[in-house]
């Protein structure tokens, strides 16, 4: 399990943005991958999987 900070997420719009905590990249999140519900400066735990445009965040839980 990957850990990291939410950055941004939109409930209206059910999409978001996690920055590593280790190497700082930023991943996709969408509210289907999500298993808690996040805010923005949560701690989270997730996994990546491979999306049409690269790397998302699933399985996203709050840490």
């Amino acid at each position: 399990m990957n850990q990291g900070t939410v950055k941004f997420f939109n409930t209206e719009k059910g999409f978001g943005f996690i920055k590593d905590a280790q190497t700082s990249q930023e991943y996709f999140v969408h509210v289907s991958g999500l298993i808690d519900e996040i805010r923005e400066n949560d701690e989270v735990t997730y996994e990546l999987k491979e999306g049409k445009k690269g790397l998302n965040a699933t399985n996203v839980q709050l840490a």
